[in-house]
């Protein structure tokens, strides 16, 4: 049987590291980060993630924010928000909650942030940062990912890594800190020829496609790692609604060497990571360095 990397375990030890760090940083510094959350509308399970970045964050010593706009929120009305945010100086990190209601231009709201605040590495100066190797704010699935696999690895150098996904938020920035990880890096996706034997290939798995079970268990060799990205709702036989991921999990369990749960598995160290990246945010804008219990967690450049 596979090992089951359990992301509930480490992103709880984590937001632990998260929380040191505020302690030092209350200490030392007088400093206590704040991130802020932006939800416009009343998506249900956006709201229950914005509920739940919120707890996680006062658990954790953070300031917490949370701003709520109404679903017919102005364009303008949004934008001046992100403004006050960028200029609030106990505000270190701002997130807007997505998908946004359909009249508002998302990628106008994202590129509104501030860089040094942007704790979703969304902003095209963080991306552009990563691209070429220098510090950034890195998105926090592809943080939490390649920390699961240097857990479970150690050391990534000379492994071969494929990504089935190749989206702004997860597969591309994955690749660059795969890449600083010195992994040799596939990025695969709905055109690749020979999907398959591509996997088979490869030590390491990323499925992040959104397409329910897309990768089967005769597509992973025995020994490799798995990390299912995939989040997707699926009716079963008895009309039960459940949470399954992109990899066959009950088919690949049997050989690979280890495998995320879904869920359970990369979901809890995404908001893990948000934490961090809002401490990290906090110390790079004051010139200090991120203390060491967080510090040392962090891939690659991610704690600038």
């Amino acid at each position: 049987m596979s090992q089951i990397i359990d992301g509930k375990l480490m992103a709880a030890d984590l937001r632990g590291s998260v929380k040191q760090a505020v302690e030092i940083l209350t200490r030392d510094h007088g400093i206590v980060p704040g991130l802020a959350v932006i939800i416009a509308g009343d998506d249900p399970a956006s709201a229950i993630y914005v509920r739940n970045k919120g707890a996680q964050a006062r658990e954790a010593g953070l300031l917490s924010r949370e701003i709520r706009l109404p679903g017919d929120v102005t364009q303008a009305a949004l934008m001046e928000q992100i403004d006050l945010l960028n200029s609030d100086a106990q505000i270190d990190g701002i997130l807007v909650q997505l998908p946004l209601p359909a009249h508002i231009d998302a990628d106008a709201v994202l590129a509104a942030i501030a860089p040094a605040k942007d704790v979703d590495g969304f902003h095209e100066v963080n991306v552009g940062r990563l691209a070429t190797g220098r510090a950034a704010l890195t998105p926090c699935t592809p943080q939490g990912c390649v920390m699961m696999l240097r857990q479970h690895h150690g050391d990534l150098r000379g492994l071969h890594a494929v990504i089935v996904g190749r989206s702004n938020i997860v597969g591309k920035p994955l690749a660059q800190l795969l890449l600083m990880e010195d992994c040799t890096v596939t990025v695969a996706h709905s055109r690749t020829a020979n999907l398959p034997a591509m996997c088979r290939a490869a030590d390491i798995v990323v499925a992040a496609v959104g397409v329910p079970h897309l990768v089967r268990g005769d597509w992973i060799k025995r020994g490799a790692t798995v990390i299912d990205v995939g989040i997707n709702r699926q009716v079963g036989e008895d009309g039960r609604s459940r949470i399954v991921g992109d990899a066959a999990f009950d088919e690949i369990a049997g050989h690979a060497g280890a495998i995320t749960p879904v869920p359970g598995g990369v979901g809890p160290m995404t908001i893990a990571c948000l934490l961090a990246n809002s401490v990290v945010a906090a110390c790079a804008i004051r010139g200090i360095d991120v203390p060491e219990p967080l510090a040392r967690k962090l891939p690659g450049k991610a704690r600038h």
